[in-house]
């Protein structure tokens, strides 16, 4: 088996994907991350110097982060170790860590300790590595899709420089593709290729950022297209779209992109934006949400954003939920849109949520009171004996169906109705009935 980060075995098998033989050899290929890696960064000017400490490298897949790696490894001194957090285990890090030891006592070189999926290691193991990173007997380099505050554990992430890679832009996609149709060593440039523009935009869309979904998209086109009447291999705009059939969204089940992709879904309606609740919506439909998740997030905003400001669109979004749970996808996708417009499109009033939180607050914090006697259970035989119940205001005998009495032993104002659609005309009420 080839290992890439032994530089005495660069060459990477012919019949390798696309993407693997166009991996960048060196920092001065790398493509994309200039945020993190341009003129005068931070980590630039430590790879230059050869004094790498402890990374942590996030982002989504096929953005460059083992790519990083192997630049690393090609510029330092130090020795470099790579594993897999899924194949690995604590065994092979001992017996890593043990010579990184003896290196570092017999020669002085340091130890560069390479665990690309680092998520995948439980507590334990992450646990394994903390005093050799604390003594210095290895520096560590992580790499992980999924937020290491999230996935990986505190002591390790205080020793770490933690960088977020980003989607790689549609210009660094369109650069590595120009790059591999180029090189006759390593990528298609050995082939009559003819791209058209189109098809070249439509892969650096399609991809999403992911350099190496493009690459290889970009390598069955080329390599199931039969040669024109000229002898050239023609890629349409049409053989593109052939090449992905459909599209993979960056979408994890129980993840960042899971998470986030809801959030901006709730924050989209909190905000009165349809259009963009309805985009994030059919992301997460597209990449296989459960329906009723997407309706609890409905119906949530439904009371937590718009509340009493107009009281229909809990209603709705209930209904809405039933229904699509009845229904089922992929009809159920109507009946969520018009559950989210109708959230998204109503007048807002978070006073409900606000006063629910006060009156908890209040209960967990300060004394608990009791009920007072005049609105305790009467029903019940000897009740009466007890006084509970004596007093006690029946609002319906009174005017307007109100009464003004104690309902509760302390000052407080927990409920505060604003001006927003049909909470004003519960203020108004309240404030007439409070005056009187």
């Amino acid at each position: 088996m080839i290992n890439l980060f032994t530089p005495d075995e660069k060459i990477i098998p012919a019949d390798s994907p696309l993407s693997a033989r166009m991996r960048p050899r060196s920092l001065e290929e790398y493509v994309g991350q200039r945020h993190i890696l341009g003129d005068g960064k931070l980590l630039t000017r430590a790879i230059e110097a050869d004094r790498i400490s402890s990374l942590i490298l996030y982002g989504p897949p096929g953005v460059g982060k083992t790519t990083l790696a192997l630049c690393i490894s090609q510029k330092t001194q130090s020795h470099f170790e790579k594993i897999n957090a899924v194949a690995s285990n604590v065994e092979e890090m001992r017996k890593i860590i043990a010579a990184a030891q003896n290196r570092r006592s017999t020669s002085g070189r340091k130890t560069i300790l390479f665990i690309d999926e680092i998520h995948r290691f439980n507590k334990a193991q992450q646990d394994v590595l903390m005093p050799d990173i604390e003594e210095g007997n290895i520096i560590l380099i992580g790499a992980t899709v999924f937020n290491p505050f999230f996935a990986l554990v505190s002591p390790l992430l205080s020793r770490s420089l933690i960088f977020e890679l980003q989607a790689l832009s549609r210009d660094d996609l369109m650069v590595l593709m120009r790059r591999a149709l180029e090189d006759k060593e390593r990528g298609l440039g050995g082939l009559p290729v003819r791209i058209d523009d189109k098809a070249l935009e439509f892969l650096s869309t399609i991809s999403d950022g992911d350099g190496r979904k493009t690459l290889n998209a970009l390598e069955v086109a080329v390599l199931t297209t039969p040669k024109s009447k000229d002898g050239s291999i023609h890629i349409t705009g049409a053989i593109a779209e052939e090449s992905i059939q459909k599209k993979q969204v960056n979408y994890d089940g129980d993840g960042d992109a899971h998470y986030d992709t809801a959030s901006a879904f709730i924050k989209s309606m909190r905000g009165s934006d349809a259009d963009a609740a309805l985009y994030w919506m059919a992301k997460m439909i597209y990449a296989g949400e459960d329906p009723r998740f997407i309706a609890r997030r409905i119906v949530i905003c439904a009371a937590e954003d718009v509340g009493n400001a107009d009281p229909q669109a809990l209603i709705l979004a209930n209904a809405a939920f039933q229904a699509a749970e009845f229904i089922g996808l992929p009809e159920a996708r109507i009946i969520l849109a018009q559950a989210a417009v109708y959230v998204a499109c109503a007048p807002k009033s978070n006073a409900v949520y606000l006063g629910i939180d006060r009156a908890l607050a209040d209960v967990k914090e300060q004394r608990t009171h009791g009920v007072p006697v005049h609105l305790k259970d009467a029903h019940y035989k000897g009740a009466s004996k007890l006084g509970h119940g004596e007093g006690y205001k029946y609002a319906h005998d009174y005017p307007q169906h109100y009464v003004d009495q104690e309902y509760m032993p302390h000052e407080a104002v927990y409920y505060e109705p604003t001006l927003q659609g049909y909470e004003a005309k519960i203020k108004e009420r309240m404030d007439k009935l409070k005056k009187k």
